[in-house]
């Protein structure tokens, strides 16, 4: 059973500064992807802000895991 507040803690918006926090990455990687493809959903809230989910970055994160280096086709 999911609890309220963790529904509520992977569904809020974060900014893109705690999201690369989360991931452990730079915000320059999301920012290259955001513009390549291939990182996490991310809301648009304007021309030039941009939110996060944390259900989506660990959904992007699992998507992307592995259980040996033959799985992997980076």
């Amino acid at each position: 059973m999911t609890n309220i507040q963790d529904h509520d803690y992977l569904n809020s918006l974060i900014g893109e500064k705690d999201a690369a926090a989360f991931l452990v990455y730079s915000v320059r990687a999301l920012q290259n992807w955001r513009v390549r493809g291939g990182g996490p959903r991310f809301v648009k809230v304007s021309g030039r802000s941009v939110r996060y989910r944390r259900h989506d970055l660990n959904a992007w994160a699992d998507a992307l895991t592995v259980t040996s280096t033959s799985e992997w086709e980076g």
